[in-house]
């Protein structure tokens, strides 16, 4: 995750001088508070507003309890059908990522052409959000588990290519020397020097993937594309809350298990073994054949064709070839109104996400937090929220505030206290515990500890993980208008819906002009404070 958040060091890149750095990052801060009250005025999104909504979100959170599972065998299926999807997805990510990241890392790619390429796949894919994806092979192939794990598949080649070529990029070029001074070809230098160096920090970014996959999982069902989402869909739809909050609640298990799951394999695999490094190989090889009978018998459980796998791009291009050429002229000024609604939403949502989410995360820093109860409350509140993915959310503010970019603010800012909470929580725990002893050493209390010594370390990681969440506050809005919480979605599902593809292809350009625009000005922030 680390490596999403830093850019890459390079020697030949000189830096940037400390008082030019300065001067830029003061305005940028400046700019961003300006865009994001210009962004509330915009979407017409004041305190008031939501304060007058607390009375209606409480009568819909009344209307839901007690939590009730009316059907726990078809509940209970959907779920593991959503547990393997994500899986099966990851490893097909993988499978594509690894070759994809030997020709998209600087010091592997046999051409400059060939980088440029690679690296402009997994932009795209990393740009699109994985419900658009969905939404497409649905129409491409039909309802079902395909599309979601096709489209798990694809957008997870976005993150997964990123950081393996960049773990690639970060390799002692030495090994690989030696390697080329024996003779061995290009292949041979890559399994023998060049693997074995970046397999560790693959393997945190595939079970961390995993982690995430199953999240997103969980709302592909709002599209057809298979899993628990579409239960929860259907007693949404249907006014059944008190199903919902149960299904909701089985979402939650689910989430929260996993995330243990993830931690104990992420240290399993990546804890050097006192009985050496035989030990270490014979555990990653042990987890590679799980990994394999786990997607043999996803195969077989989701009953999906093996060849099916490999037959889905003609049919699929199909329906994306429909659309181009793009029109643009067909939605006139309302494609840009909605366009800059989207990012105003992900810009108010990850200002309020920041503010409440950063006091959060140091009482949920284990060396820093005051006491014990309350290191566990706010680690408590950060899993719950993290693990209701923003689009139901979204739902419950749609249907306690009504349609429009209000409700997709306020499901998206609740959904970046529980996201950035755990980031800050995590940056804060790794900083140089040093400077925190002295300032106790001295006297100091809680609170000079906190602005003496661990604000100033945390700065730089609050920083690129607040730009990381803008990042992924203006992807996730694209799609909130699926359920009438505002934004660009809105307009990109209903000309799927009505199988105006050409419309679809204006939207879809727009989008990934907004998600690449907001990822190249947040990278090259982080530049200047790394």
């Amino acid at each position: 995750m680390s490596a999403l958040l830093a850019p890459q060091r390079r020697a030949a890149k000189p830096p940037v001088p400390n008082t030019i750095r300065t001067v830029v990052l003061r305005a940028c801060a400046a700019a961003a508070v300006l865009a994001t009250l210009a962004g509330a005025w915009y979407i017409d999104f004041a305190p008031a507003t939501l304060v007058d909504g607390l009375d209606e979100i409480a009568a819909l959170l009344e209307r839901m309890l007690p939590p009730r599972l009316d059907d726990p065998g078809r509940i209970s299926s959907l779920a593991v059908e959503t547990l393997l999807m994500a899986v099966l997805g990851t490893v097909l990510a993988a499978l594509v990522s690894v070759p994809l990241a030997f020709l998209a890392a600087r010091n592997t790619t046999p051409h400059p052409v060939v980088y440029g390429a690679a690296r402009g796949v997994i932009t795209f894919c990393r740009a699109m959000p994985d419900l658009l994806f969905a939404a497409l092979f649905v129409r491409a192939l039909g309802i079902g588990v395909l599309p979601g794990i096709l489209a798990l598949a694809l957008h997870s080649i976005g993150m997964l290519g990123k950081l393996f070529a960049d773990a690639i990029e970060q390799t002692d070029p030495g090994p690989r020397e030696a390697v080329r001074a024996t003779g061995a070809g290009y292949v041979r230098e890559m399994l023998n020097a060049v693997v074995p160096q970046a397999i560790p920090s693959w393997i945190s970014t595939f079970v961390y993937r995993i982690d995430i996959n199953l999240r997103m999982s969980v709302v592909l069902g709002f599209v057809g594309a298979g899993g628990i989402g579409f239960a929860l869909q259907d007693a949404l739809r249907g006014l059944i809350y008190p199903r919902a909050l149960g299904i909701v609640a089985v979402i939650l298990v689910i989430i929260a298990a996993m995330e243990v799951l993830t931690i104990v394999i992420r240290r399993t695999l990546l804890t050097p073994s006192k009985a050496g490094p035989g030990r270490d190989r014979q555990t990653r090889f042990a987890f590679g054949v799980l990994l394999a009978i786990t997607c043999l018998a996803s195969l077989v459980v989701l009953d999906i064709d093996p060849f099916a796998l490999f037959t889905w791009p003609w049919p699929s291009f199909e329906v994306f070839g429909r659309m181009i050429p793009p029109d643009f002229d067909a939605l006139g000024a309302d494609l840009f109104d909605a366009a800059v609604q989207t990012i105003a939403i992900g810009l108010v949502a990850t200002a309020i996400g920041v503010v409440l989410s950063i006091p959060l995360g140091i009482l949920g820093a284990a060396d820093v937090s005051p006491h014990p109860a309350l290191y566990w409350l706010a680690r408590t509140w950060i899993l719950v929220v993290r693990a209701v993915p923003e689009l139901i959310i979204a739902v419950v503010f749609v249907a306690a505030l009504g349609l429009g970019p209000i409700a997709g603010t306020c499901a998206l800012a609740l959904g970046s206290i529980g996201f950035l909470g755990k980031l800050v929580a995590d940056a804060v725990e790794e900083i140089d515990p040093g400077p925190l002893e002295a300032v106790r050493a001295v006297g100091g209390g809680w609170w000079k500890t906190l602005f003496a010594a661990v604000i100033p370390q945390a700065v730089p990681a609050l920083i690129g993980s607040s730009l990381y969440l803008l990042d992924v506050n203006i992807r996730t809005s694209t799609v909130l208008g699926i359920v009438g919480a505002g934004g660009i979605g809105y307009l990109l599902f209903e000309a799927i819906r009505t199988l105006n593809f050409d419309i679809a292809g204006a939207i879809v350009l727009v989008v990934f002009v907004i998600v690449y625009t907001i990822e190249r000005l947040s990278g090259w922030i982080r530049s200047l404070v790394v």
